[in-house]
């Protein structure tokens, strides 16, 4: 990311040290974000019902077990499985991740939309 940053302002001509960190984060960067990386993983597994939080770990092992910034810890206690970020293995436990994804709306937010007296706006719950 702060590399991108630099590559920025040497592409905007902004008069920058540039400043070598000695990372790159983007396979990191790739691993989280990428169409089929972790949190699209996560979300695509949200849309199907009988999906459980040990499918999204499955999932996520089948793609990543092969990437440099994603490993499957020995001891599988409590850990599903873990991200090499710049500061070191961070291990990740996927118990509540669907449920937390999926994000249902608060039930006063959804009577304060319907009970709206823009006809648009509660019409649309």
């Amino acid at each position: 990311m702060f590399v991108l940053e630099q590559e920025e302002y040497r592409k905007e001509g902004i008069d920058w040290k540039f400043i070598d960190f000695g990372l790159d984060l983007q396979p990191c960067i790739d691993l989280l974000e990428k169409p089929m990386g972790i949190f699209a993983l996560c979300d695509e597994e949200c849309w199907f019902p009988k999906a459980s939080d040990k499918s999204l770990v499955e999932k996520l092992v089948k793609e990543h077990s092969k990437k440099e910034k994603f490993q499957i810890p020995e001891f599988r206690s409590k850990a599903h499985f873990s991200v090499i970020h710049y500061a070191g293995r961070v291990d990740y436990n996927c118990d509540g991740w669907l449920l937390k994804n999926q994000d249902p709306l608060n039930d006063n937010v959804t009577s304060l939309m319907q009970g709206s007296s823009d006809t648009f706006i509660s019409g649309l719950w």
